[in-house]
């Protein structure tokens, strides 16, 4: 057999990272390509990572030039598999100790919405973007995310294709709603053998029936927000989550109800008391396939921005169903941890996201967006591979120890909060010209570091309900921690 040519290596530890994925590449050209799109997207950002900016060429008058002429092909013609990168990418996060998710994580169902002109390019259409509150020309992708107390990285992602692309609209045999393509993934998720405690998703999903029945119907335990102000059907009355949630019994501290303590301990080292009950409405109940949990921190205001209304299939400990249900049992401190790690979502990944050029691709096929967003994903999850290589350690210990959330919940101390450090730097500086990567310190992960520091640490928790413009998609300020998970 012929051996293979050398190919031109990435910068620094980048080399070793897509070498892990040579063997999915058949030529020097797919191998080459891979590389420097990766090291393009990595790159401090001075502007939108389009083809040009990727390849260190200056939009317009040198788009002709062969490297973004190569970044072009790779992207768009040449002949690789997208979905077995990504499937790469997943065993390497799961085969390393320090990123490998374990049955404590959750799995998080979200979608992004940005713009894009047009009507030629794959998946675009007038529909509702989070990123700008309102119907308007884009694109939208559903992806599910991993994540425990510590870390979060992608694991899988699927564009929605609006009924109007299809010939037969709606009824056209490829056509999947956004709930539809998240049960979907969710299923992959769990046949790829990654573990977790709960599919977690918002109340745009929480409030679909048919999504909810959906992930029941495949074994898959939820913890899913529901919107507080929807009238439901209960007994021969209509009623609001909020109406429920006032009819639990508060009366004081001391006389709190139905209401139970739970303790939440927050990234930056507060700790906050919470207070959880189980309710019933509309046939869900603490011992119905369906349990109804309401979680605030103020049972008398209910404030709307630190109360939540969630939907969880997983049975109450020492209930009825417990001793048959496929699903560990949860306590109300366990239904809000896990919901609570959804806002890695909110104040974190979406903001990583837009740094690597997720919505800057500037190709048309489904294929080449599919592929742009893979790579995308594989250049986030090289942020923490190479954060690990170099962290102290203590932050390499074994992952069920970090997962561990009844020490959380009893008051014991937090996990070590491995995040990169404030003194790594910032990625986005000291720019260098030409496709490389900035100086050595400079790599992925400091960028990451950077938008985690960014997010918000007050004691105010983003609401679960979509609102038509969502929390999510603003820009958020520098403080030094994030919120609502621990």
């Amino acid at each position: 057999m012929t051996a293979r040519l050398a190919c031109p290596p990435a910068p620094g530890p980048l080399e070793e990272y897509a070498a892990e994925f040579d063997s999915l590449f058949k030529t020097l050209a797919q191998r080459r390509g891979f590389r420097e799109y990766l090291t393009g997207l990595l790159q401090p950002r001075e502007r939108n990572k389009t083809l040009t900016a990727l390849a260190g060429a200056e939009p317009v008058v040198e788009a002709t030039h062969a490297a973004v002429q190569r970044l072009h092909h790779f992207v768009s013609e040449s002949r690789w598999d997208a979905d077995a990168v990504n499937d790469r990418r997943i065993k390497l996060l799961a085969a390393d100790p320090a990123t490998a998710p374990h049955g404590q994580g959750v799995l998080v169902i979200d979608d992004t919405g940005h713009r894009k002109d047009g009507h030629t390019t794959a998946f675009v259409a007038r529909q509702y973007l989070g990123s700008v509150g309102k119907t308007d020309n884009g694109i939208v992708v559903v992806s599910t995310l991993w994540a425990d107390e510590r870390m979060y990285y992608p694991l899988d992602l699927a564009p929605y294709t609006p009924a109007g692309r299809l010939p037969r609209s709606r009824t056209d045999p490829d056509f999947a709603t956004k709930p539809q393509l998240a049960v979907q993934l969710a299923e992959r998720a769990r046949e790829a053998g990654i573990p977790f405690a709960a599919v977690v998703a918002d109340s745009w999903y929480g409030d679909n029936p048919v999504f909810a029945a959906a992930l029941h119907d495949a074994g898959l335990p939820f913890v899913i927000a529901l919107k507080p102000n929807v009238e439901r059907k209960h007994d021969d009355t209509t009623t609001k989550l909020v109406e429920t949630a006032k009819a639990l019994g508060w009366r004081s501290k001391r006389r709190p109800g139905a209401w139970q303590q739970v303790t939440r301990r927050f990234r930056d080292g507060h700790v906050e008391v919470w207070w959880a009950a189980e309710a019933r409405l509309a046939g869900w109940g603490p011992d119905e396939a369906f349990r109804l949990v309401i979680t605030t921190s103020d049972p008398r205001r209910l404030p709307a921005h630190s109360t939540w209304y969630l939907l969880t299939n997983r049975p109450r400990p020492g209930g009825p169903r417990a001793a048959d249900s496929p699903h560990q049992p949860a306590d109300l401190a366990e239904v809000v941890r896990c919901y609570g790690l959804r806002n890695w979502v909110e104040q974190g990944y979406k903001q990583v996201k837009q740094e690597l050029g997720w919505t800057d691709f500037q190709v048309r096929s489904a294929t080449a967006i599919r592929r742009h967003l893979t790579l995308v994903c594989t250049a986030f999850s090289f942020s923490w591979r190479d954060w690990f290589a170099d962290a102290p350690p203590d932050s390499r210990a074994d992952r069920r120890e970090r997962g561990d959330h009844e020490s959380v919940h009893s008051g014991q101390p937090d996990g070590i909060w491995v995040g990169p450090d404030n003194e790594k730097g910032t990625l986005a500086g000291n720019a260098t010209p030409g496709p490389s990567l900035a100086e050595a310190g400079h790599t992925a992960a400091t960028l990451l570091a950077r938008l985690v520091e960014r997010a918000p640490a007050t004691s105010a928790t983003s609401p679960v309900h979509r609102s038509r413009r969502r929390s999510a998609d603003i820009h958020l300020p520098r403080t030094p921690a994030l919120t609502n998970h621990r």
